[in-house]
């Protein structure tokens, strides 16, 4: 089964830029779900909280004064090996790394001194919004919680620091990166998907507000059809299926994503699951490892440029398995 292929854009960032090279404007005010936040003048202390947000500004070549401890995928010292690198080639002294958990740590943050929070891809509430904003302008994020694509995030950074020409560029660079790793698969743009894993007791298939739903679909893939009448849709993260319902799970290919190979392997072992076509055939790509699954869980300019080609690969390899 396959189906027309989307038109895709996608993008190359060949390393992180040196810094912002055009002048912008200031005042800058940005629009996000609690309201509008100004930014007086080009930030030079940037803090960022929750996930990705330090992706965005490092791939701009800014270096935060404080970052968020990052546990799945983030290893000892809480930072991903993409941003690392990143740091490390910016050398001097590394930002203060924040506390991780539910509640900003306010207390390191105001002793960082940022004069701007970035929060553009995050889950805080309006309160958590509010006293962030009394220790510098804040840029929450835009619709959903823990939905904006790595695109609008990476733009929402650049116009917030005084880079939005150079994010324009990085995003449209990135996105050819993307295009062209797809296009050495030939066979792999427009490949039905279905993404899964197991989850208390049913199976959980995610939908399209999870971030790898979306940058499949960015890939060229395509949401299953068989989706539709089971539950799938552009408003929620994941959708329950009862094991015995599993064989209406109709696609070319089947995605999962685990933390290690025996876990993936109990799944795909599992008989609601080994009697599937796609399992049968083989057309089914496990991500595995922490890492892996962290870069694309959402990707990022920097991310992809660490994992996108073995991603890719995973995938074009179970496409070719596919009836």
């Amino acid at each position: 089964m396959r189906i027309a292929i989307r038109t895709v854009l996608v993008l190359s960032m060949c390393g992180v830029p040196a810094g912002p090279a055009l002048a912008q404007d200031f005042p800058v005010t940005i629009a996000h779900a609690y309201g509008q936040t100004t930014i007086e003048a080009q930030p030079e202390r940037v803090a960022t909280w929750a996930w990705g947000n330090t992706d965005a500004v490092l791939s701009l070549g800014v270096k935060p004064v404080a970052i968020p401890f990052i546990s799945y995928g983030g290893g000892d010292n809480g930072i991903h090996p993409w941003a690392e690198e990143a740091l490390d080639a910016m050398g001097g002294e590394m930002p203060a790394i924040l506390a991780e958990g539910d509640e900003p740590p306010y207390e390191q943050i105001l002793a960082a001194d940022p004069d701007i929070i970035i929060a553009a891809y995050s889950g805080i509430t309006e309160e958590q919004y509010e006293r962030l904003s009394q220790i510098a302008p804040t840029i929450a994020y835009q619709d959903a919680a823990w939905s904006a694509p790595w695109q609008d995030v990476t733009l929402t950074v650049g116009q917030a620091l005084g880079q939005a020409e150079e994010a324009e560029t990085l995003v449209a660079e990135t996105e050819q990166f993307v295009a062209d790793t797809v296009a050495q698969h030939e066979g792999l743009a427009g490949t039905t998907f279905i993404g899964l894993n197991d989850y208390d007791g049913s199976l959980a298939i995610y939908a399209g507000l999870d971030s790898r739903v979306k940058f499949l679909t960015d890939l060229g893939l395509v949401y299953a059809p068989s989706l539709d009448a089971l539950g799938g849709d552009d408003e929620n993260f994941y959708f329950s299926v009862s094991y015995e319902n599993a064989d209406q799970l109709v696609s070319d290919i089947l995605v999962s994503y685990y933390e290690n190979q025996s876990d993936s392997d109990a799944f795909f072992a599992e008989p609601y699951i080994a009697r599937l076509s796609q399992t049968q055939a083989g057309a089914y790509a496990s991500i595995v490892g922490i890492e892996q699954v962290a870069a694309v869980s959402p990707p990022s300019a920097l991310s992809l440029r660490w994992g996108l080609e073995d991603y890719v690969a995973q995938l074009a390899a179970a496409a070719e398995k596919a009836e």
